[in-house]
């Protein structure tokens, strides 16, 4: 997670095409580690190696290129970061003008859920570029919490081109139960509303391999923090 050092409405502003991908260039793209840097070579011989390819072969190596190049672009734009926005305005401005599609976490630090949340989003920021991955302390959006009648946290909203398309309060809708939910479960909800393009997280993902996250939702270890009902501040 990283705090926003620069004003992130120019940061998102260019606009991204997002043009369906192959599923065999999306099958190549999402086998690699999202924190790895991909070697294009690599990835071509892999794609190349495709007996399905036939006559598609350069149209796929040519897709395959342009996402690599696209995906480099937005990571060096700050996309695939978590970040948190100090103000609601820098926030109305990214998600009104700048990102196409975004995801945005309303939070209080010492809410014990929101923090199961953050882990999650965490996960998946890194994996969707397309997507802008944010999070706001309620103390700071008094505006928008009102607006946007968040009442109990957490509070994920996501937006493309600044319209909502999901809200999720507290876990709900999440799982097969109040509070056993993976990764994967909040990665497939946000595609099925739009929010993200394709589904990516690997089970090692979704287990928290690596990512401190069990695959209920709650931390490893033992908690100080009771896990009561959906926190409502109001």
């Amino acid at each position: 997670m990283v705090q926003a050092s620069k004003p992130l409405s120019d940061t998102f502003h260019a606009l991204f095409s997002m043009t369906s991908i192959d599923p065999a260039v999306a099958s190549v793209l999402d086998s690699r580690p999202a924190k790895d840097d991909p070697d294009e070579d690599d990835l071509l011989e892999s794609l190349e190696n495709d007996s399905t390819l036939d006559s598609f072969r350069e149209q796929r190596m040519q897709q395959l290129h342009e996402e690599l190049s696209r995906a480099k672009h937005l990571r060096n734009q700050e996309h695939s970061q978590y970040t948190e926005i100090g103000n609601e305005k820098a926030l109305m401005d990214i998600v009104n003008t700048g990102a196409m599609l975004s995801v945005v976490h309303f939070f209080k630090s010492d809410f014990h859920r929101c923090g199961i949340m953050d882990g999650h989003l965490e996960t998946l920021a890194p994996l969707h570029f397309d997507t802008s991955f944010l999070r706001i302390n309620v103390d700071n959006a008094p505006f928008l919490v009102t607006r946007l009648k968040v009442q109990v946290l957490p509070c994920v909203i996501a937006f493309r081109k600044g319209v909502s398309i999901d809200r999720i309060i507290g876990f709900e809708g999440l799982g097969y139960s109040e509070d056993t939910f993976s990764t994967k479960d909040l990665e497939k909800r946000l595609v099925h509303s739009g929010a993200l393009l394709r589904e990516k997280v690997m089970e090692s993902h979704s287990r928290g391999d690596g990512q401190g996250l069990g695959v209920y939702g709650t931390r490893k270890g033992p908690s100080t923090v009771d896990n009561d009902d959906d926190d409502d501040w109001d």
